[in-house]
């Protein structure tokens, strides 16, 4: 193995026996079994009446290419060239315009992701309480590193910097649904009722469903899931408790108009 090789294995993070595969990161889904060419699409006459849908919600069309995209990944798993090409038809825009947003937002994955997309938060808090022994256990016990799938097509793996539930930390996120205050045994336990097809309440809101129905609700279709569970904990709650209790309220909003005088002041 040369030097050169050394860094992209260590910038991957990829376990050991991984990285000695040989497989570069941009063609590992490719070689997995299972996994659809990258020209195969579900997207169909069902799905441009559904964009045309979005489409209708917005006084702008481009306004619609975030929801299409997660429509696209909701049918094909993944933002596919079949994807941009029929957001670019459909808004009137270029192929290029599409992909640059695309490819600009972390939530749009350009490879076939797992059923259950598992996000380790690795930012200064979740790391500090845990984070990073939680994303080196999972990438270990599964076999994958960052933006990577399992074999069997169930799991794929993120570092996210933020999964914004400071007050959980550290927190897993499955298909964008909050697992809070985990540990690397319990991560570990997660993902292997994960994968074996077992059902996961989330912390703080519905039961998990997968990656292509939770794309679905992000499209703006919902699925009826949205008043499951509790929406915020004691930890989220905890301001606003102290407030009541110490009858503190918030200033007034708006900009206070100027009088005459000092708005000519101010010119």
């Amino acid at each position: 193995m040369s030097p050169s090789d050394d860094v992209t294995n260590e910038q991957s993070g990829r376990p050991e026996e991984r990285m000695r595969s040989g497989v570069p990161p941009e063609d590992a889904a490719a070689t997995r079994p299972g996994v659809a060419d990258s020209a195969a699409t579900k997207l169909d006459a069902k799905a441009r009446a559904e964009m045309l849908e979005i489409v209708a919600r917005y006084p702008e069309p481009r306004s619609a290419l975030l929801p299409m995209l997660h429509l696209v990944q909701s049918y094909d798993g993944y933002v596919t060239p079949a994807g941009i090409e029929m957001c670019a038809e459909v808004l009137g825009l270029t192929e290029a315009e599409v992909a640059a947003v695309a490819t600009f937002y972390t939530m749009y994955k350009r490879r076939p992701v797992g059923d259950y997309h598992v996000g380790v938060c690795t930012n200064t808090l979740c790391a500090i309480m845990g984070g990073d022994a939680i994303w080196s256990e999972l990438s270990e016990h599964l076999g994958v590193g960052h933006d990577e799938t399992t074999d069997d097509g169930t799991v794929s793996l993120e570092r996210v910097e933020c999964n914004a539930a400071c007050d959980y930390a550290p927190v897993l996120m499955v298909n964008w649904e909050f697992v809070d205050n985990q540990t690397p045994q319990s991560a570990r336990e997660l993902v292997d009722t994960l994968r074996s097809g077992g059902a996961v309440n989330s912390s703080r809101g519905p039961r998990v469903c997968t990656w292509k129905q939770a794309e679905r609700v992000l499209a703006g279709f919902p699925d009826g899931a949205e008043t499951q569970g509790v929406s915020a904990g004691p930890a989220s709650l905890a301001g606003l408790r102290l407030a009541k209790e110490k009858g503190w309220t918030a200033p007034t909003g708006g900009q206070p108009e100027l009088d005459a005088t000092s708005g000519e002041d101010q010119k």
